[in-house]
Parts: structure tokens; C-alpha cells; sequence
């Protein structure tokens, strides 16, 4: 199940070092990092129906009912 709730243990340092990561590039370059992390983060979650959530979450953020 997908954990709907903050889970961070440093969420300010982690959302800079997120926008460091995007330093320098251009718009193209950072839609290529941000797919590459993303199949990253993919792959480390792994469970396709927790993946799904996601994917559908994201897509519509208004259903947030758990």
C-alpha cells in the first residue's frame, strides 16, 4: 500500500538536494534526470500495485482517499 502520509526524515534537504541535482541543465536535460530518477525510484519500490497508486494518484491528486 502506497504511504500517503509525510514520511521524510530531512524533507527540506532532501527537496534541495533535488533542485541541485538540476543545476546547470537545460529543460531537456532535467525531463531526462527527472524520468531517469523517477524508473530509479520504480525499480527500488518494485510492487506494481503500490506503483499503480502512485501513477494514479499523481495523475489525479484529488483522489486522495487511502
Amino acid at each position: 500500500m502506497l504511504i500517503r502520509t509525510p514520511d521524510f526524515t530531512k524533507p527540506d534537504e532532501s527537496y534541495a538536494k533535488l533542485i541541485a541535482t538540476h543545476e546547470g541543465l537545460d529543460e531537456s536535460e532535467s525531463h531526462a534526470l527527472n524520468a531517469r530518477l523517477i524508473l530509479i525510484l520504480m525499480n527500488h519500490i518494485g510492487d506494481d500495485a503500490v506503483l499503480a497508486e502512485a501513477m494514479a494518484l499523481a495523475r489525479n491528486p484529488k483522489t486522495s482517499a487511502a
